[in-house]
């Protein structure tokens, strides 16, 4: 098996291909020919899971460094990387493997280099880093994700995460967007974020200061760090290297599709010749 088939296979490449932009006319004759979108989206998921520089990816794959990366910044302006993420859900929710009983949200750090949406770590030293924030299903399917500096309080950006969810089709009826309760830690203790919650149709349970133990945390929200530790396992996302934060949520958001990817493919949702 190539490198190409292991990171970009049939089933993949058929879910991400009708996603993909028509690529743009020659009117005059004469250039390279271009190299196949196969094998881009096939170095894009190598370096991710990797982790390696665009400067080191193997000869194996048919495609120059410089080529890659400029692929991959297309994509990401071409929203191409959340596109696939909702494609995934999409597979998923139509085949009722969406658990809307109980979500999650929480939030990890990153340690960054320079660029835009980082701030000084309160949690690493006072270094320059980037904090995820994320909501999971019951069963830790990442179903959205946020970007953010390592300094920002978690309950002011729960609007935006909560307004970040989009509308998954579900096996009858319309799609659907909130789940039935959404579970949450202390740093969401205020009333401001309970009236967000109940003001989307769910059901509060945040953590209250003082009261509930860690232990009883636990029992509901173990789902959502789950689901951070699978993200965290894609080597170009446990320390950001990308100074345009646009380039590291693409990586995110990529990485989100694929652990759908894979449990869809473990469930048999998908063939090489009809996702």
């Amino acid at each position: 098996m190539s490198d190409v088939e292991k990171y970009c296979p049939d089933s993949l490449w058929h879910l991400v291909q009708p996603l993909l932009p028509a690529h743009p006319e020659r009117h005059q004759g004469g250039g390279r020919r271009r190299i196949d979108d196969r094998v881009a989206v096939a170095a894009i998921a190598y370096v991710l899971q990797t982790g390696c520089p665009w400067e080191a990816l193997p000869e194996s794959f048919p495609i120059s460094r410089a080529t890659a990366h400029r692929r991959f910044t297309e994509r990401v302006k071409q929203g191409v990387m959340q596109a696939f993420h909702e494609a995934t859900l999409d597979v998923l929710g139509a085949a009722g493997q969406i658990d809307w009983s109980r979500a999650s949200v929480d939030a990890m750090h990153v340690r960054a280099l320079k660029g835009d949406l980082t701030g000084r770590s309160p949690v690493d030293r006072g270094k320059p880093g980037s904090k995820i924030h994320a909501v999971s299903d019951r069963d830790g399917l990442p179903l959205t994700v946020l970007v953010t500096a390592a300094n920002v309080n978690d309950h002011t950006v729960l609007e935006d995460v909560l307004d970040n969810l989009r509308a998954i089709r579900q096996p009858l009826g319309r799609p659907r967007r909130w789940p039935a309760k959404l579970h949450g830690d202390k740093g969401h203790d205020y009333r401001s974020c309970r009236e967000l919650v109940r003001r989307r149709g769910m059901i509060a349970r945040i953590a209250r200061k003082g009261i509930e133990s860690a232990a009883h945390l636990g029992r509901h929200r173990y789902v959502i760090e789950r689901c951070l530790e699978w993200v965290s396992r894609f080597r170009r996302l446990a320390r950001r290297y990308d100074r345009k934060a646009s380039h590291f949520i693409g990586f995110l958001r990529l990485a989100c599709a694929l652990i759908c990817y894979r449990r869809a493919a473990r469930l048999n949702l998908l063939t090489s010749n009809n996702p």
